[in-house]
């Protein structure tokens, strides 16, 4: 089946829905939602997954766009959720979305602050980090081992590290999404060439066991969407569909650095933050130029916002931490933009920081099964359990997982090569885009970031892309910057009416 998304596919595709009874419904279109769309389509179970805004408009947009192996959670003693992380990496990198997610180097420069003994058991971790990844089978061509190197090579890889006091550097290797909504977008495409309907700008209002009462925010038309079985999987807003369930959000906030901020900057670092034994903030050059720097780890109380905000002290925490390790401060003038995403932490005493990062499948009374918790790297594991639980209560017939062997759209094969700007970000769909800009040249200008017009054409014709909010925040990340995301509204609009 087609796994193009658009306008015309949703209208139809609503349309239908009141006269079916599908085998699954999935509340939300974050990464485990569409995994979990995906992964109940390919058992050839029918399938609708909703959510009330746009594909990866929660969570799922606001990570590190990391696809880490779990080294922290080996040095808090969660054994097991470190080694599915290693395993789920792994899946990624060789068999679902190679295009998607590739090797990249990481240096904890060994300042005066970072002792000796301090770097000794951190490269223990690296290497207990690297026995994980051997045990789940990723070869070392698609993600090198650990290594100390000297001063010099930490500068030429990092120039902007302060050279005083300067005892090289720890390098390590994790994996790297090229963009977290791309990879939900893939998700969602993935599943619809399955079968499932994808429904975004539906909210469910209330759910059952055998369906839900949804409203077409674009409409307002209120309709039941009757299902066998239900998953919800709206994150840190499952607890608005299920009212016993208790969450603890918790805040993690990034910065957002304009391009040659960090001139020389060719690998992300490890930055250890004061007085704490095994965090660190993260600084990660993206494949567009910029720059995160994150992230925080803050309890939210009160309502959960739609879209979250990053507070003025998470900016300046960030910036004095990075500032700790550089040649010349970053300013808070520098700080072109911020973001935020929360956490779906099912309640629980003590840090958030220090709260268990494994998924936890709860079931309701009437048997909705909601999936909470968890980590973006584990979404496919995540979806899985949530599926396995839901056929095994509702006595569907359907067979076992597919998905750790599933190639996503756009899929190409890992490790040959370095690939283009296009390749990393729609994989064998370049080809198409590149044919689109051939037809009409005046799409091939680039806009901020290096987007091209076509990107935004491609997404209205075949990711779903609704509105300008859908092709600027998620479909592209040229949002993160406000003044580039006002740039590029006319191209916005303009890719609408195309």
């Amino acid at each position: 089946m087609n796994s193009s998304l658009n306008a015309a596919r949703r209208s139809r595709e609503l349309a239908e829905a009141g006269d079916l009874v599908v085998d699954v419904l999935v509340v939300g279109l974050g990464a485990t939602g569409a995994g979990a769309a995906l992964d109940a389509a390919s058992r050839g179970l029918s399938v609708a997954a909703i959510d009330a805004h746009d594909l990866a408009f929660g969570t799922s947009r606001w990570s590190s766009k990391m696809i880490h192996g779990g080294l922290r959670y080996l040095a808090k003693g969660q054994v097991k959720v470190a080694h599915e992380s290693a395993v789920e990496r792994g899946v990624l990198l060789r068999h679902t979305a190679p295009h998607l997610v590739r090797a990249a180097p990481y240096l904890l420069p060994l300042t005066p602050a970072v002792s000796r003994a301090q770097a000794a058991t951190v490269m223990t971790g690296y290497r207990l980090g690297d026995g994980l990844r051997a045990a789940a089978r990723t070869p070392r061509r698609l993600l090198p081992g650990p290594s100390r190197i000297s001063t010099g090579r930490a500068l030429a890889l990092a120039a902007p590290l302060s050279p005083d006091g300067l005892r090289g550097a720890l390098l390590s290797w994790d994996g790297r999404l090229v963009d977290d909504a791309r990879l939900v977008v893939a998700l969602a495409r993935t599943a619809a060439s399955w079968g499932a309907r994808i429904l975004t700008r539906c909210r469910a209002l209330e759910l059952a066991g055998d369906g839900a009462r949804v409203r077409d925010e674009l409409t307002g038309d209120v309709f039941t969407l009757r299902a066998r079985a239900v998953v919800n999987a709206a994150g840190v807003w499952a607890a608005q569909l299920d009212p016993d369930i208790r969450m603890r959000p918790s805040r993690g906030t990034h910065l957002v650095l304009r391009p040659k901020t960090l001139p020389g900057l060719r690998a992300g670092l490890h930055v250890p933050i004061p007085g704490e034994s095994n965090r660190f903030a993260l600084v990660l050059p993206q494949i567009d130029g910029r720059i995160y720097v994150g992230l925080t780890d803050e309890p939210v109380k009160g309502p959960i916002p739609d879209v979250p905000e990053a507070p003025e002290e998470d900016v300046t925490f960030l910036l004095g931490v990075l500032n700790s390790v550089l040649d010349v401060a970053v300013r808070r003038e520098e700080v072109a933009g911020a973001y935020a995403g929360l956490r779906p932490l099912l309640a629980a005493e003590g840090r958030t920081a220090d709260l268990s990062r494994r998924h936890a499948l709860l079931t309701s009374a009437d048997e909705v099964v909601t999936i909470v918790g968890g980590k973006l790297t584990t979404y496919r594991r995540m979806a899985q359990d949530a599926v396995d639980r839901a056929v095994r209560l509702r006595g569907l017939d359907a067979g076992e997982s597919r998905t750790a062997r599933l190639p996503l759209v756009g899929f190409t094969p890992g490790g040959a090569g370095t690939p283009g700007r296009l390749e990393e970000r729609y994989g064998s769909e370049a080809g198409p885009l590149r044919a689109l800009m051939a037809e009409d040249p005046a799409l091939a200008e680039p806009l901020p970031t290096g987007v091209t017009g076509a990107e935004l054409v491609w997404a209205v014709r075949h990711e779903g892309a609704l509105d300008v909010g859908d092709l600027l925040d998620r479909r592209t990340r040229i949002g993160l910057v406000p003044a580039d995301r006002t740039a590029a509204l006319p191209a916005a609009r303009a890719a609408l009416e195309y």
